[in-house]
């Protein structure tokens, strides 16, 4: 693994949603037509991850809205 990290190449577990898939469910979560069992479902994704993407996504706007 050290060989690896030096090299560059040790990248852990991938993201199951992209950026713009991750940005495309908080706005489908903020306009507050769908569950996060529907935007689980419609994304192929668990709950778990619809629920820690809007934490994320809430943490950097509170971050943002702090630094302003």
């Amino acid at each position: 693994m050290k060989v690896a990290k030096e090299k560059g190449r040790l990248k852990g577990k991938q993201p199951k949603l992209s950026a713009a898939l991750q940005k495309h469910l908080v706005q489908l979560y903020n306009e507050g037509e769908h569950t996060s069992t529907e935007l689980a479902e419609l994304l192929q994704v668990g709950r778990s991850t619809v629920y820690r993407t809007i934490a994320r996504a809430k943490a950097q706007a509170i971050a943002a809205a702090g630094e302003a």
